[in-house]
């Protein structure tokens, strides 16, 4: 029993360490979206081919993403994305028919 405990403090223990070292060599930065970029949205087109929507302050820049390139396809001013009316969560509408009809039978 005491050596699965102590199995198990080592393992904590290097997760912890593991995390620690990670803050230190991101400079003590928070993964995510710190800065004055942020990725809006994203479109994949094959495994290595991308499309992204950047915001970089009042402006957003459609850039294209393939091997070895970086390329700005577009820039226009910041604003919202318009809903898409295909994709009104379909899934979700489903899933709460689904389970409502599962109740009703129960």
């Amino acid at each position: 029993m005491l050596q699965m405990l102590f199995g198990l403090a080592l393992v904590i223990g290097l997760l912890l360490l593991g995390a620690y070292l990670l803050r230190r060599l991101n400079g003590g930065r928070a993964f995510g979206n710190t800065g004055p970029l942020r990725i809006v949205g994203g479109l994949i087109l094959s495994p290595r081919e991308r499309i992204v929507l950047i915001e970089v302050g009042e402006t957003w820049l459609v850039v294209g993403i393939v091997p070895g390139q970086i390329k700005t396809l577009h820039t226009l001013p910041k604003g919202e994305l318009p809903a898409s009316k295909d994709t009104e969560n379909r899934f979700g509408l489903w899933l709460k028919h689904a389970v409502e009809r599962k109740n009703d039978s129960i």
